[in-house]
């Protein structure tokens, strides 16, 4: 009997860790913007952002994760603690659609269908492609012409995700963006009206939102412990 139990558990086990547990669901939120221009908070979202992500468990410890996400872009100068900087008076629009890809890692062990389990902190570490709007040249007084451009960031979060009801289960994340780039406020040392701030530092984004995942493909298997 203890020979049976044994092949029945190494037989789960084998099954569990081939299985393709994956997640598929959409996240809502906010996101602000960290540069030359606004509020210095670093978490203070200001507008809407939203996508959809999924991914695959290779194990309860760690996922492969992929999101797609829209976001809109601003700030003002209004916004800014810093006198010199709020006496300025400059602010911007812009939106972005980023692409990221990367490892999902659970402080506890995940799984849906063990009410031990069922919970846990994690942290997120990607890779991003992000497009925007930036501004090439200025027609007139005030007036810029723009064009769109892709660029890359180095993207760090974490989150908390826990069971909903049966197979979906709620996420809540904060998701740091460092860009490799100065402009998605239009910076350009070009332009003359839009050379501002500091050119050695980077802007970045910061998303904080709610996930909804709906997770399958787990084939459940069981055995009795002796």
């Amino acid at each position: 009997m203890k020979k049976l139990v044994l092949l029945i558990t190494f037989i789960c086990a084998t099954i569990y860790s081939e299985a393709q547990i994956n997640e598929v669901g959409f996240f809502v939120g906010g996101n602000n913007y960290i540069g030359d221009i606004g509020s210095e908070y670093y978490v203070k979202p200001n507008n809407f952002m939203g996508g959809i992500i999924y991914k695959w468990n290779m194990n309860p410890r760690i996922a492969i994760r992929g999101t797609f996400t829209y976001a809109q872009i601003s700030a003002d100068d209004a916004d800014a603690t810093n006198i010199a900087r709020y006496n300025r008076g400059i602010g911007f629009n812009n939106s972005l659609k980023e692409l990221a890809v990367g490892i999902e890692f659970n402080y506890f062990e995940y799984n849906l269908d063990d009410f031990r389990k069922f919970y846990t902190p994690y942290l997120i570490f990607e890779i991003a492609a992000f497009n925007y709007q930036v501004a090439t040249a200025e027609t007139a007084p005030q007036e810029y012409q723009y064009s769109s451009k892709t660029s890359f960031a180095i993207p760090f979060g974490i989150g908390f995700k826990t069971k909903l009801m049966g197979d979906l289960a709620v996420a809540l994340e904060l998701r740091a963006r460092y860009t490799l780039e100065d402009d998605i406020d239009y910076n350009n040392p070009e332009i003359d009206s839009l050379t501002f701030g500091n050119p050695n530092n980077n802007d970045w984004y910061i998303l904080t939102g709610i996930s909804f995942v709906y997770t399958f493909g787990r084939p459940p298997c069981y055995a009795a412990p002796y």
